[in-house]
């Protein structure tokens, strides 16, 4: 029985190398393909970028590469930067809020205490 067993194990172990040494080549096409596409597309997205740069040479994939971390990395330094100018326009924002209310604080209270005043002028104003 034990040689039985070994046998089906030896077949099928045969199989997965022969179906595996098949396949392999087929992954790895399509995985190349699939970098091949990634890459043409990063190239079509920052074409102007790289026109700037180099206008007239091949680009290689790695060129291509390197040109996209260079400008992703501009823009979130862009990012930050913008980022740190929006947090100022709120806090001088927040800090204008509170002068206007304590202004209009000030100026009811203001209005106030005058008409208080007025209506005592009102009442010395009137002949009877």
């Amino acid at each position: 029985m034990a040689p039985t067993i070994t046998a089906a194990m030896t077949n099928s172990q045969e199989h997965l190398t022969l179906n595996h040494k098949l396949r392999k080549p087929l992954v790895e096409k399509l995985r190349r393909e699939r970098i091949n596409s990634s890459i043409e597309q990063l190239k079509s997205l920052l074409g102007p970028e790289f026109l700037k740069q180099q206008p007239e040479s091949k680009l290689e994939r790695a060129d291509i590469l390197e040109m996209t971390v260079c400008f992703l990395t501009q823009l979130l330094q862009q990012n930050h930067r913008q980022r740190r100018q929006l947090n100022g326009l709120k806090s001088t924002t927040a800090c204008f809020d509170d002068n206007l209310t304590k202004a209009e604080i000030s100026l009811s209270s203001t209005v106030q205490s005058t008409t208080d005043e007025d209506s005592d002028c009102k009442v010395l104003w009137r002949p009877w």
